[in-house]
């Protein structure tokens, strides 16, 4: 139903009118059917019948109030037509429980910054219109109401965490203390930093590693599990990326890019099978394989945003210690591919009768709640992963976030490498000098992918080649 609304205001001066015809003609234009007295109030009219009928009328959706000095005086003291409609508005207010209805507009503001409102409506919320410019501010907050759709609405009642309706609790971390204590070392410069950092980066695996299953779960409800673990990981996770995001900025040194891969390597192991655990399924740790692909790339979205290229480099070209229940043979090492992981387990997430292109990935997205690094970050993090999954021998990558790409726009950090000073960073970050060598590299890398029928790099809409403005890199000045 559209909205249908009377004004009632007081005579105070001519330019109060206009002002208030003004506004009846805009709300007139944006949809409102507006009952006015200079349109409505006829020669023979009985103007305090006109008034009770629009106050009482039910096809009037709203009584919006303009008050000023003049109004208020007269309400207060029951005096002329105002005191009359007051009498009216003030009976209905009061007598009614739902009494949005009447909605009081300021016209202006006494000495001590009050708005100037009759007594009764001095208790409800009010816009302000007040100045032109306060009008022209709140115009859409006035419409919004009249029409039932406020700006903000309360979201839908979702389901209760999972940390509440599950019996299996996490155990508690005392990393937030110790990255408190290590927050301090780094602004003090204290010394033994590599001791604060360690006690912090123990307390985030122990943790974690608290969570790997160990004894044989209830594999009717395995998927439940895996992304209630996921859920309690994400603090992990968190702790991490805070302390990447503030030792990146405010202590780069060698130390820092060494405890990256340190800490990185830790991450690998709490994926795999614990060494004492000798009869298991693999998806028992599935919550942990998607814990420490979505870490690795926040990692990278945390070093982008703190223009981190040289720990950038370090840690995708670095090789890693593969944890021992995972070594095969004399392949004792592994690329940043490593990092991947994926859940078929986690369909649990899709709606029913549908099939997730990736449930990690939308487990990932589900959980992008940090405002310093929202999910296109993420994604673009991930683009520059498969850059250098591309340009590195024998390693494989699956971008499973940028299933979401074509709702992201261009990914900054890439389209701005169309200069030659930003493409500095990428080069840092690949180690490769030109743009046309790294198109070289790029195209070999992916015929290279396509050879090994690993996938065709296809996101949704876009593809790779486009995603990374790989045409248009290093091609200004």
């Amino acid at each position: 139903m559209k909205p249908r609304v009377f004004i009632s205001y007081s005579w105070s001066s001519p330019g109060h009118q206009a002002r208030i015809r003004q506004w009846a003609e805009q709300m007139v234009s944006d949809g409102v059917d507006v009952v006015l007295d200079v349109w409505d109030l006829r020669e023979g009219d009985d103007k305090y019948a006109f008034m009770e009928k629009m106050v009482t009328d039910v096809s009037v959706t709203h009584v919006l109030v303009f008050s000023d000095s003049e109004y208020a005086t007269k309400a207060d003291a029951r005096k002329a037509g105002v005191g009359t409609e007051s009498q009216i508005i003030s009976r209905e207010v009061y007598s009614k429980v739902q009494q949005s209805k009447f909605i009081p507009i300021v016209c202006e503001f006494d000495e001590s910054g009050e708005p100037v409102l009759p007594a009764f409506l001095k208790s409800r919320i009010w816009i302000d219109f007040s100045s032109p410019e306060a009008a022209n501010d709140n115009w859409e907050q006035l419409i919004r109401v009249l029409y039932g759709k406020p700006a903000h609405e309360k979201p839908s009642l979702g389901n209760a965490p999972s940390y509440v309706t599950t019996d299996v609790t996490a155990p508690a971390s005392p990393a937030a203390t110790k990255f408190a204590a290590l927050k301090q070392a780094i602004f003090q410069q204290k010394r033994g930093l590599k001791s604060y950092r360690q006690d912090f980066l123990d307390a985030c695996c122990d943790y974690a590693d608290a969570l790997r299953i160990r004894e044989r779960p209830d594999v009717t409800n395995i998927g439940q599990r895996v992304l209630e673990d996921c859920g309690k990981l994400k603090l992990v996770r968190d702790q991490i990326v805070d302390w990447v995001l503030l030792e990146s900025e405010a202590n780069p040194s060698e130390e820092f890019g060494e405890a990256l891969v340190s800490v990185l390597e830790r991450l690998l192991e709490l994926k795999s099978r614990p060494t004492e655990v000798n009869s298991w399924n693999d998806v028992w740790f599935e919550a942990h394989r998607v814990f420490v692909y979505e870490t690795f790339l926040y990692i990278v979205a945390a070093l982008l945003k703190t223009d981190s290229f040289g720990a950038l480099h370090l840690i995708l070209t670095s090789h890693y210690l593969v944890p021992e229940t995972e070594a095969s043979g004399r392949n004792r090492f592994d690329t940043f591919d490593a990092f991947y992981g994926y859940s078929d387990t986690l369909q649990i997430l899709a709606p029913e009768g549908k099939k997730l292109h990736s449930p990690a990935a939308e487990l990932i997205k589900r959980q992008a709640d940090r405002t310093d690094l929202p999910f296109a970050a993420v994604m673009q993090a991930e683009l520059l992963v498969l850059m250098m999954a591309f340009t590195t021998d024998g390693c494989r990558w699956f971008p499973q976030t940028l299933h979401y790409s074509s709702r992201a726009g261009a990914f900054p950090f890439f389209v701005r490498a169309a200069r030659h000073r930003d493409f500095q960073k990428l080069a840092k970050i690949t180690g490769i000098g030109t743009g046309d060598e790294l198109r070289v590299a790029v195209k070999l890398g992916h015929e290279r992918l396509e050879v090994e029928r690993w996938h065709n790099f296809w996101m949704s809409d876009r593809s790779f080649w486009s995603s990374m403005n790989m045409d248009a890199l290093d091609t200004l000045a």
